[in-house]
């Protein structure tokens, strides 16, 4: 198979992850949870907000230049776009003009009473939340995993493909060409920037759908019929290998991960 050159149709990258994990942010504290981050809003006191860092593990050490501190829930702990990141991110407002902006309305609202405060913050931090996403995208990864296929400027065309269509059956040509590569480049690049194969990758994210699904309410059958198993007693004895448990024993709010999108430094 000759190497095709990739489309220059642009894809979302991160929509299925807002689709099945909501994200949510406020100025209120929560509680410890393991899908709670802290995103701190950094600057002079009389002056425009510098920087944003968001922690998503562990505690952040006390800053004396922050103004605003939110919190921000992932929709879980197994979120495999959290579960990606690193344990902090940290991006400069003036490297992105809509984040510079959004940053500068977002502390105006925080330090100001007005009328509808508290929905205008929760908004603007979740904006704010996905600029940071999207800047640690651009950024990439040094190691394997699922941010550095997402940088990645073929593979990541082919992750998309899986997460729009987990029902789907995809199989290695389908995805190499969707990749606009041979197969075995395919396999070996995939292997290489991911750390898994694509039919494994398949299952963990139709597997991580399912469980959050599950947690919802949603019934073991419907559930695999719309992730793409043949029967649901394919997919319970594919859900426990995974988690061991079954299906039906799901609670929400767990804290496992889906292998295969593991965190990535």
């Amino acid at each position: 198979m000759i190497e095709n050159p990739i489309s220059l149709q642009k894809v979302d990258r991160l929509s299925a992850f807002f689709d099945a994990f909501e994200l949510s942010a406020s100025l209120e504290p929560a509680p410890t949870a393991d899908s709670h981050a802290k995103l701190h809003v950094i600057g002079p006191p009389d002056g425009p907000a510098e920087k944003i860092v968001l922690c998503l593990r562990g505690e952040s050490a006390p800053d004396p230049s922050v103004l605003v501190t939110a919190t921000v829930d992932f929709g879980g702990a197994h979120n495999p776009l959290m579960n990606a990141l690193p344990d902090q991110l940290s991006v400069e407002t003036n490297d992105a003009p809509a984040l510079r902006d959004t940053t500068a309305a977002f502390v105006t609202e925080a330090l100001e009473s007005r009328c509808g405060r508290n929905a205008a913050l929760d908004r603007l931090c979740e904006v704010i939340v996905l600029l940071v996403l999207r800047s640690a995208i651009d950024r990439g990864a040094t190691r394997p995993g699922l941010l550095a296929g997402l940088s990645h400027p073929a593979l990541h065309r082919v992750l998309v493909a899986m997460h729009d269509a987990p029902a789907r059956a995809w199989n290695t040509e389908d995805l190499a060409s969707v990749a606009g590569m041979s197969r075995s480049h395919f396999m070996a690049l995939f292997r290489h920037v991911v750390g898994t194969t694509p039919q494994a990758y398949l299952t963990g994210w139709r597997l991580t759908i399912a469980r959050r699904r599950l947690s919802k309410g949603a019934r073991v059958k419907a559930v695999a019929r719309q992730i793409g198993f043949g029967s649901a007693a394919a997919f319970s004895r594919a859900y426990v290998r995974q988690f061991g448990e079954w299906p039906s024993l799901q609670m929400p709010n767990s804290a496992d991960s889906a292998p295969g999108v593991g965190r990535n430094e």
